[in-house]
């Protein structure tokens, strides 16, 4: 969901006396700079911007509204160092960081970006656009109750905001409260009939809440909206399996599969129509297309391509620097604490076809062993089967939700595998949980 405050706005709202030695062609210089913005010329304002600046090296609003130039060209990098110039002259001006903050978004960088909008809340706490913006960056980081909390404000300060109504609404559904999402987005709907986006919202939450018909509904009208939307289809397809019309079902994921033919889901959602239906060959054949289509966890884990930032060698050097609290467990009748105290051992000796068996038995006979799912990981992973070992890490989230080193390991897995959006975010939750070894990976890996 990204952001990007109007510029034209600010432009005209900083139009700011210079003072005495700058000169009246300083003066013409910024307000051709604000007319040529006003138009949609970004080079043009930012150059009669950098005219000022050249005349009157400390006014402000010219760095401000250059930056503003700037980030209309996508360059936000360079927005980012005029806007630390304008906030070194005035650090009082709370747009200043809000902007800021809003170039940081949208080059991924939330965390800083809360920071600045978190000063702009301090120095004006009753604009709602800084609380959007705010709620939206806590949002891209998985934080949902801080995100509500600051969408909540923006709608007390501007109850009618459809940006600000549409993200609660998606946030309320990342919290699984969906009649929340559904009111949310029921909104939008009445102050914006025509956002297909709105409608798919709604029909989800209603999906959720069991009213299939009325799910089914809202994809239509979404539908209706952007017939080309592959997603659309796909979702009134499950809402008609949910209500059991399978043939109605089939049309809608034969349209998604048209439309997007590896959208695995559609495959899923098929299979288990035909199925239902008594085309049991059509369905074996759709449900294995959905297991292998795109999918990193099928085929032979010794041929897996490392597509992401963090290559094969990389991998096993931050890996290998892990190390694995072992503690001695209470020895339960079945002994799995035997076979992984056993395992653990073995790997260390380099016996690792007989320490992956020793784990195995552990996790058979205990399937809430979150030790052992995570030491077999590490086993896997040693051997190369990055895949597997993802998979034992899941596993080990489960059913340990703050486990760290899981989280950490998981997310240099992902990302090493192309999966670098998830694996990023794995070490986001690595470090919240205490592991500040992730933030140097995050730094080197996920920017």
């Amino acid at each position: 969901m990204k952001v990007l405050v109007s510029a034209i706005a600010f432009l005209v709202a900083l139009t700011l006396s210079f003072p005495t030695f700058a000169q009246r062609s300083a003066a013409e210089f910024f307000e051709e700079g604000n007319t040529k913005a006003g138009t949609g010329d970004f080079n043009g304002a930012l150059q009669a911007y950098s005219s000022v600046i050249a005349m009157s090296p400390e006014h402000a609003p010219s760095y401000f509204n250059r930056g503003l130039a700037k980030a209309n060209l996508k360059d936000h990098r360079g927005a980012i160092l005029d806007y630390d110039r304008a906030i070194e002259l005035n650090p009082k001006e709370s747009l200043y960081y809000q902007s800021r903050g809003v170039s940081k978004s949208l080059q991924d960088d939330f965390r800083a970006a809360i920071e600045d909008y978190t000063k702009a809340i301090e120095i004006n706490p009753e604009e709602p656009k800084t609380y959007y913006n705010r709620g939206v960056s806590y949002a891209k980081l998985k934080n949902h109750r801080n995100a509500l909390t600051d969408l909540d404000r923006a709608l007390s300060l501007n109850p009618d905001e459809l940006a600000a109504l549409y993200a609660r609404g998606n946030c309320k559904q990342d919290l699984q409260e969906y009649a929340g999402s559904l009111a949310d987005f029921t909104r939008v709907i009445e102050l914006s009939p025509k956002r297909t986006g709105a409608y798919a919202g709604r029909g989800l939450a209603k999906l959720q809440l069991g009213d299939y018909q009325g799910a089914s509904a809202d994809f239509t009208r979404a539908i209706e909206l952007s017939p080309n939307d592959s997603e659309l289809y796909a979702n009134r397809g499950f809402a008609k399996n949910k209500l059991e019309d399978f043939t109605g079902a089939i049309i809608d994921f034969d349209k998604t599969i048209q439309l997007s033919p590896d959208n695995f889901l559609a495959y899923y959602g098929r299979g288990f129509s035909k199925g239902r239906l008594n085309d049991q060959r059509g369905a074996i054949a759709d449900l294995t297309k959905s297991i292998e289509l795109k999918n990193p966890y099928v085929g032979d884990p010794k041929k897996i391509v490392y597509a992401g930032k963090i290559n094969k060698e990389k991998l096993e050097e931050l890996r290998d620097q892990v190390q694995q609290p072992v503690k001695i467990d209470n020895l339960t009748n079945e002994r799995a604490e035997a076979y992984y105290i056993r395992g653990m051992n073995k790997a260390k000796v380099g016996d690792t076809k007989s320490a992956l068996q020793d784990m195995t038995t552990a996790v058979e006979l205990n399937p809430t062993y979150s030790s052992a799912y995570f030491s077999r990981a590490m086993i896997r992973s040693a051997s190369g089967d990055q895949m597997g070992a993802v998979l034992d890490f899941s596993s080990s989230i489960k059913l340990r939700s703050d486990y760290p080193e899981a989280y950490y390991l998981r997310g240099i897995l992902k990302n090493s595998l192309g999966q670098v959006n998830e694996g990023c975010m794995d070490l986001s939750k690595a470090g919240e949980l205490g592991y500040q070894q992730a933030y140097k990976v995050i730094a080197s890996f996920c920017n």
